[in-house]
């Protein structure tokens, strides 16, 4: 099972998301650790400017940004939202 590093902008959403709706905040958690024990299963990449980074979609209309970093084994969770906001971000 590869390493979880969660990125200061996502922690700051899920601790928001904790308060509100926790039974979302598990679903991302399920997910997450999917993502953690099978790595190198074929999760999209996104288009530019956001090509570095992987999705998946969580609740049909939510979409948790990630990237996986095989050499050093680490699963880095970078940005959540609802998918119409999440592919105007920037890191």
């Amino acid at each position: 099972m590869y390493d979880l590093n969660i990125k200061p902008e996502a922690d700051k959403i899920f601790f928001k998301l904790s308060k509100k709706n926790p039974v979302q905040l598990k679903d991302i958690h399920n997910k997450i650790n999917e993502i953690r024990s099978n790595p190198h299963h074929k999760h999209k990449f996104l288009r530019k400017p956001l090509q570095l980074f992987n999705r998946v979609h969580i609740d049909k209309h939510f979409v948790l940004l990630f990237k996986i970093d095989h050499t050093s084994k680490v699963v880095d969770i970078y940005y959540y939202n609802h998918h119409d906001k999440v592919y105007k971000w920037r890191p």
